[in-house]
């Protein structure tokens, strides 16, 4: 019999993001664990992770791959690079590779269809872009590739603060991301989107907000994890700060990202949530199976060329830089055996309205499933 969905408002969002009692806050973890049972079951999926270009057009002010950053070496991954990824995917026993990249306006809309087309044809994979900002027509033109999800947060529901932390560039007109996750919805899309936790000027208010804002969406994916900042940045250096009580601003620790992370599988809880590769920077040993004991049922291992991984550097001391794929793998396994938790099979899609068995998460990928 399906467990009742708990129930959470606005304001009980708000309480528990203030919560610190440990003996309350238990609560919250064995809620989040059973409707994350309940409704994704024991599989913890494996998204293949391809960090194709760390060339950026924007100057948000946080990240390492900013343009305006001089300090770090960039590249671009060749098409027969990324196909060589997606291949490994499909040995390692992924069902979905994600490739990401800063806003590289070098990733022309056609390069990239064909390298969606490719995939699709000779790997059995989902396939996840996380480009950031791109026209209509380009999202549309990669939908009809074959691509079946996209990726992108919109960061804050604050937009003052989101205008602080990405400002737009002089020579495009600003886009309003809320607005681009209704049309990837539109064109059939399995859409996803997130925040991040702690940004300097991020309120209480601001982050349940957040978190009820996942819920109004009916997103299919949410990624939630620390605000980490590089040193080569305005806000890493202590600038662009919006000024606020100092018991108003959220902190962007371990322990408030899994109540983030809990809350968010209260809201949400038929979506796909990874824990974290910024989850696991700030605690190696254990933040990744922390996440996932507190409503994560995602990890991703990454597929990207250790030639490449220093240079994607949206934040120093990325957990994982040096580690081959297969080592990466072999890492992921072992940590969600130790928990006692299935390695999910097949694409791992969004199951509206039950638990498949036996660690399937996913029928043969239908439109509007994650």
């Amino acid at each position: 019999m399906m467990q009742q969905p708990y129930t959470v408002s606005r304001d009980d969002i708000h309480a528990w993001l203030r919560e610190e009692d440990p003996t309350r806050l238990e609560a919250l973890w064995r809620m989040a664990d059973e409707t994350r049972k309940a409704n994704v079951g024991d599989a913890v999926h494996l998204r293949g992770l391809i960090e194709i270009s760390s060339y950026c057009s924007r100057q948000c002010g946080y990240c390492g791959l900013r343009s305006g950053n001089r300090s770090i070496d960039r590249y671009r991954m060749s098409a027969d690079e990324i196909l060589e990824c997606a291949r490994q995917a499909v040995e390692f026993g992924y069902g979905t590779v994600v490739m990401q990249s800063g806003e590289d306006w070098g990733i022309t809309c056609a390069w990239m269809a064909d390298v969606v087309r490719r995939i699709k044809a000779e790997t059995p994979l989902a396939v996840t872009l996380s480009l950031g900002e791109r026209t209509d027509e380009e999202l549309a033109t990669w939908k009809e590739a074959g691509a079946d999800r996209y990726l992108l947060r919109f960061e804050t529901s604050d937009p003052e603060l989101y205008r602080l932390i990405h400002p737009t560039p002089a020579d495009r007109p600003r886009q309003d991301r809320m607005e681009i996750l209704r049309v990837l919805r539109g064109l059939g899309y399995e859409v996803g989107s997130g925040v991040m936790v702690g940004i300097p000027g991020q309120t209480y208010d601001t982050l349940a907000r957040d978190i009820d804002t996942f819920r109004a969406l009916d997103l299919d994916m949410v990624g939630v994890g620390p605000y980490i900042s590089h040193p080569a940045t305005p806000l890493g250096s202590g600038g662009w700060r919006r000024q606020i009580p100092p018991e108003e601003q959220v902190p962007n620790t371990e322990g408030m990202t899994y109540k983030v992370v809990a809350l968010t599988r209260l809201v949400a809880p038929e979506a796909n949530i990874p824990s974290t590769t910024a989850l696991a920077t700030l605690n190696r040993a254990q933040g990744r199976e922390t996440g996932l004991r507190r409503g994560a049922n995602v990890v991703m291992p990454n597929l990207t060329p250790v030639k490449y991984r220093e240079m994607y550097e949206i934040y120093p001391a990325k957990v994982c830089i040096n580690e081959t794929s297969n080592e990466c793998r072999f890492c992921m396994q072992v940590r969600i055996q130790s928990i006692g938790r299935a390695l999910g099979t097949g694409q791992g899609g969004r199951v509206r309205g039950g638990v498949p068995t036996a660690g399937q998460t996913d029928a043969p990928n239908r439109q509007g499933d994650v």
